[in-house]
């Protein structure tokens, strides 16, 4: 505190067990005695290098570099089984903020339901008034939800609606950097190269910590995608990276893999029948044959509707 300006400043030290570990935070006031401002330029920088001197001093487990204070540990799946669920949606949105960049509703979603968390807006109006919250649940593993949905008041300011819509701006900026979503585009472009199945192309990306989130209809269309890349902490929906990766684009795809490995079982399954009867090679004498048999038939069917023609005219 005395090295970042702070050491006449008063100031709170509280416990916090919002994650899987408990750890401190420290509370002060950002204006002086005298009312000026302390100063804050290049706080991460100074703050950083007072962390690992005090870590080599103490000999404290120093941070992983590019992952400071980045609790991961609290990014697990909620489990409505262990109990306290308030709890672990809470440790699992704030998280989910800290650590991923959604330009959207819809990614924040399919994000937080990735950790059985489920995420819904709540829009309309009241007596003349306009009002908007959030409401947030526990999923199972197979999406259901379970148990019951708390609105985003109970946990903080900083996962409701108002606060969401200044991270999604925020988000939107990150993510029209200049190759930005350069990396992600090449995962998928790659897992396109090489696989021949959804099943497949998801294995794929989920190897290079890449998960694919599709959206089908009940005739098994699809009709939306989102990538949420863990590494990069980037969530993005088929058209933000681009039409190539868009819902059509991979539902035209997938749709003529399907087609193909129809045709390739058909013509499997033909070459397998027996030839039973059919002859091996082409025969010109049993062509001929063929063909005499035919006309003998023939002519034999004319002989005998001539006789019947015959018949009828003797009658009368």
């Amino acid at each position: 505190m005395e090295r970042m300006g702070y050491g006449e400043q008063p100031y709170i030290v509280f416990k916090h067990g919002d994650i899987a570990r408990e750890h401190l935070h420290i509370v002060s006031l950002r204006v002086d005695s005298t009312g000026r401002k302390i100063s804050d330029s290049h706080e991460y920088d100074r703050s950083m290098s007072i962390l690992r001197d005090l870590e080599q001093k103490y000999g404290l487990h120093p941070s992983i570099k590019g992952q400071e204070l980045q609790d991961r540990e609290g990014l697990r799946k909620v489990d409505y089984q262990k109990g306290d669920v308030k709890q672990q949606i809470s440790s699992t949105v704030r998280s989910c903020l800290r650590h991923y960049r959604c330009a959207s509703f819809g990614e924040w979603r399919t994000l937080l339901e990735a950790f059985n968390v489920s995420a819904e807006e709540r829009t309309g109006t009241i007596d003349g008034r306009d009002y908007a919250g959030m409401i947030y649940g526990a999923l199972t593993d197979d999406g259901y939800g379970i148990g019951t949905p708390f609105k985003s008041s109970r946990i903080g300011k900083d996962v409701g609606y108002e606060a969401l819509q200044r991270y999604y701006e925020r988000s939107k900026t990150a993510l029209k950097e200049p190759g930005a979503l350069d990396e992600l585009r090449g995962k998928i472009a790659d897992g396109m190269a090489r696989c021949s199945s959804r099943a497949e192309f998801c294995e794929r990306l989920h190897d290079k910590d890449v998960d694919a989130v599709f959206r089908l209809n009940a005739a098994g269309r699809i009709y939306g995608v989102t990538f949420i890349d863990h590494g990069q902490g980037i969530v993005a929906n088929g058209s933000l990276l681009g039409r190539s990766f868009s819902a059509n684009a991979f539902e035209s795809w997938f749709h003529a893999e399907d087609q193909n490995q129809i045709m390739h079982e058909r013509q499997t399954a033909i070459s397998k029948e027996p030839n039973i009867g059919k002859p091996s090679s082409f025969n010109p004498i049993n062509t001929i044959l063929d063909l005499a048999n035919v006309q003998a038939f023939e002519e034999e069917q004319q002989q005998m509707s001539n006789r019947k023609r015959k018949r009828r005219i003797k009658r009368l």
